[in-house]
């Protein structure tokens, strides 16, 4: 167990030295954190590369921020953010700085091993990666908010000791009944964190992923792939296409795909978006993991019983 207060509050004493005179350091202790099952090392390697990126990002000087907080994330909190990420409660480590700030088009690769926008000799674009990975391994998230000349926000929740325990089952329970897959599946989806983050759960279920940012994309990925797409998981309201359109084009192109639909919305939308049969073929956000790894396979085998597909209450 660790009181990450206490444990980046031991941090926090030599974060100055590596961030340089010229940055201003804030550490704001939340109260009533829940302790965490994480080794306190692996918090410092967060903070370091962290703070070394938010450095980079101010050679003129500039102000870091470490903040920490207690969240318990309801089921409104995740429909109005549209997250893959379980109801509960969590620490929040939050990391800010005023900095350069991120461009839009280097925002889906921060996390990928060895990107890095800095000088030959100056990066291995190894840090994020690594921040990546730790966050993933204690079964947390990581969301990166940032714009141009306007700094850069990281926020890192955490499970609390007990509420991991409880997922851990969870998931230990559903994993005895979900079957893995080895289908190719196509996620369209316009939000990318929550397109990427699905991509990544359902490559670790066994599935080959294609993935489209709107309607006009998957029709050109479902143009240019050569081989099978078994399902395709696809927002209803997107710019450029809906997804009933989008259902309507592939119905032509590739008639044997099957399609699954996921949404926000209230069903009177869904329907206005030409979305039909929506007890078989539909899943209403905020939705699990479960949720969705049960609906995507009574999908794809139709004799998975409906009672395993519905969504849990």
């Amino acid at each position: 167990m660790a009181d990450l207060n206490q444990v980046i509050a031991t941090i926090a004493n030599t974060l100055p030295r590596l961030i340089g005179e010229d940055i201003d350091f804030t550490f704001m202790r939340g109260r009533g954190l829940g302790q965490v099952r994480v080794d306190p090392l692996q918090i410092e390697q967060i903070l370091m590369n962290l703070a070394a990126n938010a450095r980079d990002a101010m050679p003129q000087g500039g102000h870091l921020r470490i903040e920490t907080s207690n969240e318990r994330l309801d089921d409104a909190y995740v429909q109005c953010k549209k997250a893959l990420i379980p109801t509960g409660r969590y620490a929040l480590i939050t990391v800010s700085d005023d900095g350069a700030g991120i461009p839009p088009e280097h925002l889906p690769h921060i996390f990928e091993p060895f990107f890095t926008t800095k000088p030959i000799g100056k990066g291995t674009g190894l840090g994020l990666a690594t921040v990546y990975g730790i966050v993933k391994q204690n079964k947390g998230y990581i969301w990166v908010y940032s714009e141009p000349t306007m700094g850069t926000v990281f926020k890192i929740y955490l499970p609390c000791a007990a509420e991991r325990d409880r997922v851990s089952e969870v998931d230990d329970a559903a994993a005895e009944i979900v079957t893995r897959g080895s289908e190719t599946v196509l996620v369209v989806e316009d939000e990318q964190a929550v397109r990427r983050a699905t991509a990544e759960f359902l490559n670790l279920q066994g599935y080959a992923v294609l993935e489209a940012k709107d309607g006009l994309d998957a029709l050109a990925v479902a143009r240019n792939h050569y081989s099978a797409i078994d399902l395709v998981v696809s927002d209803v309201v997107m710019p450029n296409m809906s997804g009933g359109q989008l259902a309507k084009e592939l119905s032509q192109l590739r008639p044997d795909t099957k399609l699954l639909f996921v949404s926000g919305y209230a069903g009177k939308t869904v329907l206005d978006h030409n979305v039909v049969d929506l007890e078989t073929n539909f899943l209403q956000k905020p939705y699990t993991l479960k949720q969705l790894s049960l609906k995507i396979r009574a999908a794809l085998t139709p004799h998975v019983t409906q009672e395993m597909s519905s969504p849990s209450r």
